[in-house]
C-alpha cells in the first residue's frame, strides 16, 4: 500500500488559551487564540498542528486524545496559578487561569505517561516543573535585582545561555547556541521530581529543564519559536514525534499474532 507523505507527517497538539476577543458581526466573545509563530516551525520541521483549546474533562478523555497525538507542545501565556505550588500570589503575578492550568496540567501528565513527545516552552516549561512537584520564582526582579528577563510590551530580550554538557538540549541545538529570546518575570525555582535542569542565564536563572526517564520531555524558558534561523530544536522534537508515530504502524510479533488467532478458535468461554 503507498503512503502519502502527508499520511506520515505525525500529529502534534497544541494548548491554546480562552480570552475575550471582539470579532466584525459577533460582538465579543470567547475565542481560542495562539501566535502564528509557534506553528511555524512545527510545520517547517515536517509536523502536522493541531489545536487544542481548554475545555471540560470527561473520564478516559485526555487519555484517549494524548493517544491520537504524536507530540505536544505547551506554549507560553499568562503566569501559572501559585496555589498549584502552594504559594499566595505575589503582586506582579497575573490572574490566575485555572480551567488552563487544569487542562494542560492533564495533558502534560498523560503525555508523560504515555511517553509522547513533549515541548514545553516559557509557561509551558514553568507549568511542566509545577506539575512535577516543583515550584517557581514568582517575580525574578525580587531574585536577581533587575528586570532583564521581561522587557515589558511583549517585546524580547536577548541573553547567553549555558547548555548543561551531554544534554539531549546539547544535541539539538549545541553548547554555544548564541543569545536566545526571553521574556519572562517567573522561573524554576525547585525542580520538579524526575527533572534535570539543562541550561542556565548567567545569573543562574534555570532556562530549560529535561525529563530524562522519557524519550523526549522537555521545557524552555525562552522562546525558541522566535528564532526563523534555527530550527534545531523543533526537527528534534518533530523527529522524536516521527518516531511516535511509525512506532504505532510497527506489526504485531509472530508471538503474539499466534496468541490472538489460538484465542479466536478457541471461542468463547464455557460457564
Amino acid at each position: 500500500m503507498h503512503t502519502t507523505d502527508a499520511a506520515m507527517k505525525p500529529v502534534i497538539g497544541l494548548t491554546t488559551y480562552l480570552e475575550q476577543a471582539r470579532t466584525d458581526g459577533c460582538g465579543t466573545v470567547s475565542a481560542a487564540f495562539l501566535p502564528e509563530t509557534y506553528l511555524k516551525p512545527i510545520i517547517a520541521a515536517g509536523g502536522m498542528p493541531i489545536l487544542l483549546p481548554p475545555q471540560p474533562v470527561m473520564e478516559g478523555m485526555i487519555e484517549q486524545l494524548v493517544n491520537r497525538l504524536d507530540g505536544l507542545v505547551v506554549p507560553g501565556g499568562w503566569d501559572v496559578d501559585p496555589a498549584l505550588y502552594g504559594q499566595e500570589a505575589h503582586p506582579e503575578t497575573d490572574e490566575p487561569r485555572p480551567k488552563r492550568d487544569a487542562w494542560e496540567q492533564a495533558l502534560i501528565q498523560e503525555a508523560i505517561r504515555q511517553d509522547v513527545p513533549l515541548l514545553c516552552i516559557c509557561r509551558g516549561e514553568q507549568l511542566l516543573n509545577v506539575t512535577l512537584g516543583g515550584s517557581l520564582h514568582q517575580h525574578l526582579p525580587d531574585v536577581i535585582g533587575n528586570g532583564q528577563y521581561q522587557p515589558g510590551g511583549y517585546n524580547f530580550n536577548k541573553i547567553p545561555v549555558e547548555i548543561k554538557p551531554g544534554s539531549r538540549l546539547e544535541q539539538l541545538i549545541g553548547a554555544n547556541p548564541g543569545p536566545v529570546p526571553v521574556s519572562h518575570h517567573q522561573a524554576v525555582d525547585k525542580l520538579g521530581h524526575g527533572l534535570v535542569a539543562a541550561a542556565w542565564s548567567e545569573d543562574q536563572v534555570v532556562e530549560a529543564i529535561e525529563y530524562p526517564a522519557n524519550t523526549f520531555t522537555m521545557g524552555i524558558q525562552w522562546h525558541p519559536e522566535e528564532l526563523p534561523e534555527d530550527f534545531g530544536l523543533f526537527r528534534g522534537f518533530v523527529e522524536a514525534a516521527r518516531a511516535k508515530f511509525l512506532s504505532r504502524l510497527l506489526p504485531a510479533s509472530p508471538a503474539s499474532v499466534s496468541a490472538e488467532i489460538n484465542a479466536s478458535l478457541a471461542g468463547p468461554p464455557l460457564g
